[in-house]
């Protein structure tokens, strides 16, 4: 085997100059580098089967994309296996814990007419009735019908809904659509700049930004307040439907290491009160 890639090598023309270019071009890349520093954490629960994601910390002050340094990620909360049953549960329990129906129908009590009996009990060789607005008539009450005010609620166990937000972000992030900024202060409060540097980034043509904070810089709810495809919420108002309905999700550095803190404490204590039955004077 040896002698064999040997003659490859000799075949190739493969001489010690060639090798020397391709390590001085090796450590000219790597010096570039230098200043690029790798923020690393020391976890509560720290990673033990698999190690810890990098993604770049970019910035907002320029519309061209500078990378300010490193920031790990911890595998379980973004880089876990999505599972898509419980991130379509999210969906429906979001959708369905805020839609109220207001369908109605009327029961023959409350239907217009029918006071008093069409015609004689006995003696016609009729069948018997005793108002015309029975659910046997035409233009009678509906029995069992729908009534306005009906409520579809219901609260998706607790642990679905931990699963369901480290299924989502780990989504974004395996599809590159995860995006890590140091802060959210802008130059100017103009929306064409905003524009630009979501067209220069390829940020998709919808963007959620989430910020450890609901005091975000004027700079930026200004520059948003006329694009309705870009949206800025915090941390706690953080959800999968959210995160679906956009493209690209732009977390803060400080949002990320909130979002990573809170999950880990919930994955790793004990949640038997919040995995509790839901009641209603529990609220």
């Amino acid at each position: 085997m040896t002698s064999t890639l040997i003659n490859v090598f000799k075949k190739l023309n493969i001489t010690a100059v060639t090798q020397i270019r391709l390590c001085s071009s090796a450590t000219n890349v790597v010096s570039e580098h230098r200043d690029i520093s790798v923020i690393k954490k020391d976890w509560k629960f720290p990673p033990q089967y698999t190690k810890p994601r990098e993604v770049w910390i970019e910035n907002l002050d320029t519309v061209k994309e500078n990378k300010l340094g490193l920031f790990e990620l911890h595998p379980l909360i973004y880089a876990t296996v999505p599972r898509i049953d419980l991130i379509h549960r999210n969906v429906e329990w979001q959708k369905k814990y805020r839609w109220v129906s207001w369908a109605h129908t009327k029961t023959r009590a409350e239907v217009r007419g029918g006071g008093r009996k069409p015609w004689p009990q006995k003696g016609l060789g009729r069948a018997r009735h005793g108002s015309i607005r029975s659910p046997l008539w035409r233009g009678g009450g509906i029995v069992h019908g729908p009534r306005s005010g009906k409520t579809h609620f219901f609260m998706l166990p607790f642990h679905m809904r931990i699963h369901g937000l480290t299924s989502t972000l780990s989504a974004k992030f395996a599809q590159d659509d995860l995006h890590v900024v140091k802060d959210l202060e802008l130059p100017t409060e103009e929306s064409e700049y905003l524009i630009d540097l979501i067209k220069e980034r390829n940020w998709g043509p919808s963007v959620l930004i989430v910020d450890d904070t609901d005091y975000a810089p004027r700079n930026i709810t200004v520059a948003t307040d006329n694009l309705p495809y870009v949206n800025i919420m915090p941390v706690y108002g953080l959800n999968v439907y959210s995160m679906l309905k956009h493209d690209t999700l732009i977390l803060t550095h400080a949002a990320a290491q909130k979002i990573e803190e809170r999950l880990l404490n919930h994955l790793h204590s004990n949640t038997a009160i919040q995995q509790a039955k839901f009641k209603l004077d529990q609220v």
